[in-house]
């Protein structure tokens, strides 16, 4: 559902000078799969091994990762962390957020 809200909404968000991507600890063939299934415009990270999920502090007990969503800006500095993240509305959510958040438009 996340997939397909943040397909929905590219033309939106892709009206931003940003870079998105979804994670996942699945494999990459996994997430290809996925992706292609979903019609994702958009990079699904693989994290099998976990590193980068546990590094962000997303990686739960039973090994898959929390739906949190990084706002980081151009410099590399997290400005928000949105621990709330509801799939349905991801896409919306991202644009509305990083028009709060002064993001540059493309």
């Amino acid at each position: 559902m996340q997939c397909k809200a943040l397909r929905d909404s590219a033309k939106e968000i892709q009206s931003f000078d940003v870079a998105y991507f979804m994670a996942s600890v699945d494999t990459l063939e996994v997430n290809t799969a996925f992706a292609e299934e979903h019609q994702a415009g958009f990079p699904i990270l693989a994290d099998p091994s976990k590193e980068m999920t546990g590094a962000y502090g997303v990686l739960m007990d039973v090994g898959f990762a929390n739906r949190w969503t990084y706002y980081i800006g151009a410099d590399g500095i997290i400005l928000k962390i949105d621990k709330e993240t509801k799939p349905a509305t991801a896409g919306k959510d991202l644009t509305r957020t990083m028009e709060e958040l002064g993001f540059p438009k493309s």
